[in-house]
């Protein structure tokens, strides 16, 4: 089961009154953890906390948790809309949402059969994802209203506003169907808030470590734009953001070449970012 919400990306969503896909980040953030554990997300919830309610707001958030839905093939059995005047203003709103998943016990993904040598797999991210909103925001504080994030960016290749407000991705059908290619997927990391620094050793056992190789894939636009205006060190940067992976998972090296076409099979894209070493618990990027 998993349990979440999409921080403070929200407020984005209120500012460009845009309020379509943040239903879709909720679900991702907590079917993607379901996922994680090997698990087949069965049903979602979701929980609407607004200063005030205006219907057609709240069908266009409804609409992204059920789009999400969709995407992760979980359906979604109910919620919960919650007037809270006094509490929280007129406009503002929080959405957070509650999944459940099954998985055969033999099928869960527990990183015990890591060993050195296995190969680490990245997942493409869509951008910011849902983590890491509060240090954007700083970072972009003269941008947060409507003229800022609706200026164009041309090395975004769209608005600023877009690019931060891009939904999460689902990557359920990813790892679905690399259990129907008949690849054993041995650890799986969702990179959520924390980087890389604190999602990578949660896959880990004791005793060997993941090495990944910060050049092995493209990093988005945004985050080199981030760490340029916002003058942020790259440990900092790999220790908040997802820097363009989603999603990580451990194979054995045989098992490379199947697992990914199958991840690419679904949707995704799949680059090869490092390896599983021996050594102390922990990430290297180098």
């Amino acid at each position: 089961s998993g349990t979440d919400g999409c921080g403070t990306k929200v407020k984005l969503a209120i500012i460009l009154d845009k309020h379509d896909t943040i239903g879709i980040d909720a679900v991702a953030m907590c079917v993607n953890d379901i996922a994680c554990a090997g698990g087949e997300p069965l049903f979602f919830l979701d929980y609407i906390a607004c200063g005030k309610n205006y219907p057609e707001k709240i069908a266009d958030i409804v609409k992204g948790v059920a789009e999400g839905c969709l995407q992760s093939e979980a359906a979604l059995i109910g919620g919960e809309t919650a007037e809270h005047p006094g509490l929280m203003p007129e406009e503002d709103y929080d959405l957070a949402g509650f999944a459940v998943g099954v998985c055969d016990k033999k099928e869960m993904i527990t990183g015990e059969n890591l060993e050195a040598g296995d190969v680490l797999i990245g997942m493409a991210s869509s951008g910011v994802h849902s983590n890491g909103f509060s240090l954007v925001r700083k970072v972009f504080e003269k941008e947060m209203n409507a003229e800022g994030l609706n200026t164009y960016y041309d090395e975004l290749g769209t608005t600023l506003g877009e690019a931060l407000l891009a939904p999460t991705k689902i990557y359920v059908k990813a790892l679905k169907s690399l259990k129907a290619a008949g690849v054993s997927v041995k650890a799986c990391s969702h990179i959520t808030g924390g980087g890389f620094y604190e999602n990578v050793p949660r896959m880990l056992k004791d005793g060997v470590k993941a090495v990944i190789q910060k050049d092995s894939y493209p990093v988005p636009a945004i985050f080199g734009l981030l760490a340029k205006k916002g003058q942020i060190e790259e440990h900092m940067m790999y220790n908040t953001f997802n820097m363009g992976i989603g999603m990580i998972i451990a194979v054995a090296k045989e098992d490379v070449e199947k697992a990914k076409a199958a991840i690419q099979s679904a949707g995704e894209t799949a680059y090869v970012i490092g390896s599983v070493e021996q050594g102390e618990k922990g990430v290297e990027l180098c």
